[in-house]
């Protein structure tokens, strides 16, 4: 890859929005089952928040995300869904 550095990659941590952060220490300290809500799609998963169930919202809705280990390293957002896909509209000249 052009343009890459992975010197520079390496030194950096991964990001996560000290409130999210914050929420999650306290949660996982009190053994919470209640969801973490967040509007943080943006925010990595640690692996601190392993077992536990985060609401992120979509622009509509809160959804709820049980995160496993499998999920470490990826981003909350990419685990609730923003565009609904109702199908393609079936051509009604094509039934008759």
């Amino acid at each position: 890859m052009e343009g890459y550095d992975s010197a520079t990659f390496s030194e950096k941590g991964p990001f996560i929005d000290l409130h999210l952060l914050k929420k999650i220490e306290v949660a996982a300290e009190k053994n919470d089952r209640k969801p973490v809500k967040t509007w943080s799609r943006r925010s990595m998963i640690l692996p601190q928040m392993v077992g536990l169930t985060i609401a992120v919202h979509n622009g509509r809705q809160h959804v709820p995300v049980l995160v496993n280990e499998d999920m470490v390293g990826h981003k909350l957002g990419e685990f609730a869904g923003t565009r609904t896909y109702r199908g393609h509209v079936a051509d009604k000249k094509a039934k008759r």
